[in-house]
């Protein structure tokens, strides 16, 4: 399941460091804007503490973990949607992730140049912002020019429905706002919206990069976020970019712990932004267990039992007969699936059962 974050903010906030923190795959960190041409992808393992407290329980041979897919993208610049500073390619590389990750620069530092002279996070928040609205205002005006005569004379249903959609994503934008913002009740309405992908519709994130001082308690850069996204319904996550390379050259386990509690963190932000972007993607995670391997697997939220089991392979989904599920916490109190069975914990599900996050599953199929 390819589905991808894509790391997006104005030059020099700490993207490609932050990135690097994230991935094997090396991103050139350099003091000057555009040094990011091409979108670097990393897979990303995704910390989850129940896949450790399964494989001690089973000692499998061997722990696969499961794994979201972040995209550096170049950072983009004032100007961007009439194609400043190569703003049209990097404008098509967010169109074609899932979730925006938005890095805003909330740290002091004279060695290190802004693209505007000052920091100011909002501001910076408002340029990107302003460049993909722009950008999907464009989107929505070719769509209603199409639509907009079949749409008012109201013979076309689909058109109609299509116009009226879309009116509401043009008045939004216009009013400096971003397409997530409006609401869409009709599931009709909700599923054209998405076959527009507009830049403005997808989940964002927005990354505060600090200093080393303010990792824990953030400041007062980050407090002018939190003010200025208040309304958005979106995720906040405190980071500092700098200290968290320092964590990535830990060779061991404790040393990284050691250091974490030295400046009054519980966990790495890495982990944390990780975690939050597997859920900004709506990605939920069952299990499966058994002597081979204990595995994660990645399914969309909502999910019924043959999808997941076509998580799997293709051929699970096609002759699915039923799901074996034994709930996460009962598999840890009772310490193994026979157990689990002789207890009565182990359900037997059909193809109408909604995975629940947490689940271990062993599927019957027959193809």
């Amino acid at each position: 399941m390819a589905l991808q974050c894509g790391i997006v903010g104005l030059p020099n906030v700490g993207k490609s460091t932050l990135f690097n923190c994230l991935s094997n795959a090396k991103a050139q960190a350099a003091n000057f804007p555009f040094c990011t041409i091409e979108p670097n992808v990393g897979v990303i393992t995704v910390p989850d503490e129940r896949l450790n407290a399964l494989a001690e329980l089973v000692k499998p041979n061997r722990i696969v973990p499961t794994t979201v897919e972040i995209v550096d993208i170049a950072g983009l610049v004032k100007g961007a949607s009439k194609g400043e500073g190569l703003g049209n390619k990097f404008l098509a590389n967010i169109r074609e992730t899932d979730a925006i990750i938005h890095v805003l620069r909330c740290f002091d530092d004279e060695n290190v140049t802004h693209v505007d002279g000052t920091i100011n996070p909002v501001r910076d928040k408002e340029i990107i912002d302003y460049e993909l609205q722009i950008k999907d205002l464009e989107t929505v005006d070719a769509r209603i020019s199409r639509v907009q005569k079949q749409g008012q004379s109201g013979g076309d249903k689909q058109a109609k429905l299509a116009y009226e959609v879309l009116m509401k994503f043009k008045e939004a934008l216009e009013q400096g706002k971003s397409a997530r913002t409006v609401v869409l009740d009709n599931k009709d309405d909700q599923k054209f919206a998405r076959e527009l992908f507009l830049l403005t519709s997808k989940p964002v994130m927005y990354v505060c990069n600090v200093d080393e001082a303010s990792a824990a308690t953030g400041n007062k850069y980050v407090e002018m976020v939190r003010e200025a996204t208040k309304d958005e319904n979106a995720e906040i996550l405190v980071v500092a970019a700098k200290i968290e390379s320092e964590i990535a050259e830990f060779d061991t386990f404790e040393e990284r712990e050691m250091f974490l509690n030295e400046i009054g963190l519980e966990e790495s932000g890495v982990a944390r932004l990780i975690k939050t972007a597997y859920r900004l993607l709506n990605l939920e995670t069952y299990f499966t267990c058994g002597v081979q391997e204990v595995r994660a697997w990645t399914y969309l939220k909502g999910s019924k039992a043959p999808q997941c089991a076509g998580v799997i392979h293709t051929d699970f989904e096609k002759g699915f007969i039923r799901a074996e599920v034994i709930k996460y916490v009962d598999f840890i109190s009772l310490k193994s699936e026979a157990a689990c069975k002789e207890a009565g914990k182990m359900n037997v599900e059909g193809k109408e059962y909604v995975a629940e996050d947490g689940d271990i599953m062993h599927f019957r199929f027959n193809v």
